[in-house]
């Protein structure tokens, strides 16, 4: 914080405010005397120093007079300047008296914000704020589905960036998709821009297997953070064989349940030889998943197997195969804890649960509801522990409605992601005084 000496009231932001309206940005009455003399300053605080457009900020702060004069009474007044909007200064509001804390309106662009207590103005505290990215599932083809390899079976997909601006035009976005070998490590596989807040990729697959897509915004214009999208899991297989068809009893499957595969074997006339293999992209290439069986009279098939992680499987018999088709298993995930119904601005709430199977360092997501147009973010992630529990804690900061949340275990190259319920918790202004401790914030990669 950096201090400033006494001047007339408003004297040091003069230049600055004289952009808004001067009614709007008039100094409180009643107090016109300046601080105490002596070297004051006024300090301030924001709770995020990222957030998601649409979100609020919660500001603090308070006068310091090395005389130890008493300035509680003191009003306290909060400005904002905000990237791309006009006017370009605003009042957040007045308290009372100080130390104080205030909650902003909806934040959409990167944003500066200081207090004028009686004429002392406190430096300054930068917000970044990041678009809400939404990616959309492509048409007739919900999160979780089935896509096929090949160039006649590519697919489009489309998504928004919010709020719109023409600011934002030509912002490079990346449909990113995870890597097969490892957890939250994301490598681009098509390139596309931001136009009047959208973008779209028509995208082909060539191989089978686990796709868990996002796309990445980099900061561009009045958005000083990336913008990162809801993640999108499909399973990627391949187009059938009319010889030898290769089908499942259901796609995705919880961990832990039984699948069972079938088809047919054309132009047989009696019971034929098949054999299912697997491949769990773990290096060792496709091996028998259960012992050989055979086809009835006409050619059909099944097989039932555990299902204990996302493999791609394949039926042969003789010199013939089936497509290779990918059948994903989701988590398992219990809640045992969510926030409490009422919140005030500053207090931490914490939710745990276990997922199932417990893989160790796994991450966990805590998400947020978007405020444009539904879907949620990341807004925290932690980690599960070697039993499969997890413990996320979080800062709320101010909201005059209701504030929703939801868990998420993201997809990877193992597992399926899997959702919480979502739950809801209503979230109000904190009395005048200092905020509590943020707990840690760990956004994705």
């Amino acid at each position: 914080m950096r201090s400033i000496r006494l001047v007339p009231a408003l004297a040091a932001t003069a230049s600055l405010l004289a952009l808004a309206p001067a009614g709007a940005l008039a100094r409180p009455a009643g107090h016109k005397n300046a601080l105490p003399s002596g070297n004051c300053r006024v300090s301030i605080s924001v709770l995020e120093p990222v957030i998601t457009a649409g979100e609020t900020v919660s500001i603090t702060g308070r006068p310091h007079c090395p005389n130890g004069a008493t300035t509680a009474a003191l009003p306290a007044t909060v400005y904002q300047h905000e990237a791309n909007a006009s006017p370009a200064v605003k009042l957040v509001g007045s308290a009372s008296s100080a130390p104080f804390a205030l909650t902003s309106a909806p934040v959409s662009f990167d944003s500066t914000f200081y207090a004028v207590i009686n004429g002392v103005r406190s430096g300054t505290r930068k917000v970044r704020v990041a678009p809400q990215v939404i990616l959309n599932a492509p048409t007739g083809f919900p999160d979780g589905a089935q896509l096929l390899t090949g160039h006649h079976n590519e697919v489009r997909f489309t998504g928004t960036v919010n709020p719109a601006t023409a600011a934002d035009n030509g912002a490079v976005a990346y449909l990113e998709r995870e890597e097969a070998t490892s957890n939250e490590e994301w490598h681009r596989i098509q390139v596309g821009s931001v136009k009047e807040g959208a973008f779209s990729f028509l995208h082909t697959f060539a191989v089978p297997g686990a796709a868990n897509l996002r796309v990445l915004v980099r900061p561009r214009g009045p958005f000083g953070a990336r913008g990162i999208s809801n993640a999108l899991s499909y399973e990627i297989s391949q187009p059938q064989n009319p010889k030898l068809t290769i089908l499942s009893s259901a796609d995705p499957v919880p961990y832990g349940q039984s699948v069972t595969f079938s088809g047919v074997v054309a132009g047989v006339t009696a019971p034929t030889t098949v054999t299912l293999l697997g491949n769990t992209h773990s290096g060792t290439g496709f091996t028998a998943m259960a012992p050989a069986g055979k086809t009835d009279s006409s050619g059909k098939y099944s097989f039932t197997v555990p299902a204990v992680q996302n493999t791609s499987y394949q039926v042969t018999t003789g010199t013939v195969k089936s497509a290779v088709l990918f059948e994903g298993v989701k988590n398992v995930l219990s809640m045992t804890s969510v926030p409490p119904a009422t919140m005030l601005s500053g207090q931490t709430f914490t939710v745990s649960g276990l997922v199932t199977p417990a893989r160790a360092t796994h991450r966990v997501y805590l998400e947020r509801e978007n405020a444009f147009h539904g879907g949620f973010h990341a807004v925290t992630v932690g980690n599960e522990l070697a039993n499969g529990v997890f413990s996320i804690s979080y800062t709320v900061g101010g909201s005059t409605k209701p504030e929703t949340y939801r868990i998420k275990v993201p997809g990877d190259p193992v597992l399926q992601a899997v959702s919480s319920a979502p739950f809801t918790t209503q979230v109000s202004p904190a009395p005048t005084g200092p905020l509590l401790p943020v707990a840690p914030v760990t956004l994705p990669h």
